[in-house]
């Protein structure tokens, strides 16, 4: 039904719009007409790299079935020996590598089909409990991530285009930037908080929200060597701690003695290692000189 009726509001909107101004009704029906051939038009071609997508994945489906998905899962079971960390850093390069030069839509879908499951896997090996939802945003992330990683780069060429640099320059400092990010999908696997896993509660998902957010702005910082002043070295370590106070709560409540359920008591922590670092670069913010009158 919901179809008819966008039909029905895109033959009579300007018809009705017509009417209203008191012009002939005749020509704006005929527009109307237009425009819905003129939209049809569009959706057809806009829908030919989605086709081309899912026939793609039907081949990649079919390739996994025949047992490509089982190697790469040995491949990285192999390389990782065992290690949960390494195992995801080994797939976060895999994802890179695939990835390049494939647009979004392809991409998930390689990454569901290839990586996503091997990670899910080799954690039920170990013992980890890995949800689906979070493999696949960590595969996703990096699949994306290619799209400004040279040497392939698309995204980098198109913004080089724009800014009128080189492409290669402008890829590595795009990857540069988006590297600082890439604490997230490891915290996706560790803590399935971020992706609101099990949690039923809105106050519980927007604290985790606006935490997180504040988790990777500290991490942000101490990449960047940037808060509010230039950063010392020895408050990089200090950014790092409240990273993964704000974005692994539950860790840090187990090395203190806090009970799981009480893990958020971990967040008032962070946040007061944060505030004392604002107070400690305070009086290193430059101040704005007023320009003199003229």
């Amino acid at each position: 039904h919901a179809i008819w009726v966008m039909a029905a509001v895109m033959l009579f909107q300007r018809p009705v719009q017509a009417y209203i101004k008191k012009e002939p009704i005749g020509p704006a029906f005929k527009q109307s007409i237009t425009e819905i051939f003129i939209a049809l038009a569009n959706g057809g071609r806009n829908m030919v790299s989605v086709a081309l997508a899912c026939a793609a994945a039907g081949i990649i489906v079919g390739v996994v079935a025949m047992g490509l998905g089982q190697l790469i899962t040995a491949i990285i079971d192999t390389l990782s020996m065992g290690n949960i960390f390494l195992m995801l850093v080994i797939t976060a390069v895999a994802s890179l590598i695939i990835g390049m030069g494939l647009p979004t839509t392809a991409t998930y879908i390689v990454m569901a089909s290839l990586t996503a499951p091997a990670i899910v896997e080799i954690g039920a090996m170990q013992d980890f409990i890995v949800p689906l939802m979070a493999a696949h945003l960590f595969c996703f992330y990096f699949g994306i991530l290619a799209d400004d990683t040279p040497p392939v780069g698309l995204a980098a060429y198109a913004a080089a285009a724009i800014a009128k640099s080189p492409p290669i320059p402008t890829g590595l400092q795009g990857f540069m930037y988006d590297i600082r990010t890439a604490i997230l999908p490891f915290m996706f696997i560790f803590n399935a908080d971020l992706i609101l896993h099990n949690i039923t509660s809105w106050p519980q998902g927007i604290l985790i929200f606006i935490m997180a957010c504040v988790g990777n702005f500290a991490f942000a910082s101490a990449t960047q060597g940037w808060f509010f002043a230039r950063n010392k070295i020895w408050e990089i370590p200090i950014f790092l701690a409240v990273t993964l106070t704000l974005l692994r709560p539950d860790l840090i409540s187990s090395w203190i003695g806090i009970p799981h359920g009480q893990r958020y008591w971990a967040y008032p922590i962070g946040l007061a290692i944060l505030g004392l670092l604002y107070l400690m670069q305070r009086p290193r913010i430059q101040k704005t000189v007023p320009a003199p009158a003229m």
